[in-house]
């Protein structure tokens, strides 16, 4: 580690000369995307399943589609009611039933779909994402290490990366950042997280959330970490509302949204029409 101070090494050769072919900037070449989230009902194996997946794939479809109706740019498909979760690898059936809810979407919408395979599932979301043609991924903890109600979830950037080359793929990697229910180890920098992500994790884009779902991001963190990574393409991941968006588009690359545009502003309940139209308007404004 020592020796890499011997000589002098810029952001741009700090591992950013081979990036995802397509990457956030090739999927979203202009403007700052809008990108809401598809929170599956609960899959098979999980302890809430209800038994069919007809009603589970109809969900994420119209949700999908409202997203698109209302004029978001991207949608990110995510198992989000399997709690709790697995701190590593998920079952097979967890994976084969989002592989088909992926496909479902992709199939009734024209928007950027991504994956993410909760709680740190890399390699399945890579597997789904490849199968379906979804462009790009989540993952939760990509870089370092977090103290989560799964345990201590520790990143495999090294195996995500080599899983994606194997399959030929160049979907994108948004990696969160001190991710949302997670404590990083202590003394650990948000900024100096975020730049290990980004040029030794080679993730096409940063993540940075709230203390949990829906809280609002600390934009002081998305400040410290666009000054000392200025390269990166910094996304918020939690607490956007058509009140703050506005805000955070002036500060981050784009903006994830889920509580906000959800029937009574709660994650997991489906997306509310009208909801995801104000949330576009407020930040069309």
């Amino acid at each position: 580690m020592r020796s890499e101070k011997t000589k002098t090494i810029t952001p741009k050769n700090q591992g950013r000369a081979f990036v995802s072919t397509q990457g956030i900037k090739a999927i979203w070449p202009v403007g700052r995307p809008l990108i809401g989230m598809v929170h599956l009902l609960p899959l098979p194996g999980a302890p809430a399943w209800g038994g069919s997946m007809e009603s589970i794939v109809a969900r994420a479809v119209t949700d999908a589609e409202a997203l698109e109706s209302a004029g978001f740019d991207g949608v990110i498909v995510e198992n989000y009611s399997d709690v709790p979760f697995f701190g590593g690898s998920v079952p097979s059936e967890t994976v084969a039933s989002m592989t088909a809810c992926v496909h479902a979407v992709r199939r009734s919408i024209s928007l950027p779909v991504g994956v993410n395979v909760l709680r740190n599932d890399a390699h399945a979301a890579v597997a789904i994402a490849v199968a379906t043609g979804a462009r790009f991924i989540r993952v939760n903890v990509h870089t370092g290490s977090m103290w989560t109600d799964q345990g201590l979830i520790e990143g495999e950037a090294a195996n995500t990366l080599r899983t994606r080359a194997a399959l030929g793929s160049g979907i994108a990697i948004l990696a969160d950042v001190h991710v949302k229910h997670g404590t990083p180890p202590a003394g650990a920098r948000i900024e100096d997280a975020a730049a290990d992500a980004w040029h030794r994790g080679r993730a096409d884009g940063l993540v940075l959330s709230g203390t949990g779902t829906g809280q609002a991001t600390d934009m002081d963190d998305v400040a410290r970490v666009r000054e000392n990574v200025p390269s990166a393409t910094v996304m918020v991941g939690s607490g956007a509302t058509p009140a703050t968006v506005r805000g955070l588009l002036e500060l981050a690359h784009g903006v994830i949204v889920g509580s906000a545009v959800m029937a009574g502003g709660e994650a997991g309940a489906g997306i509310d029409p009208t909801r995801a139209e104000k949330f576009i308007e407020s930040a069309h404004s």
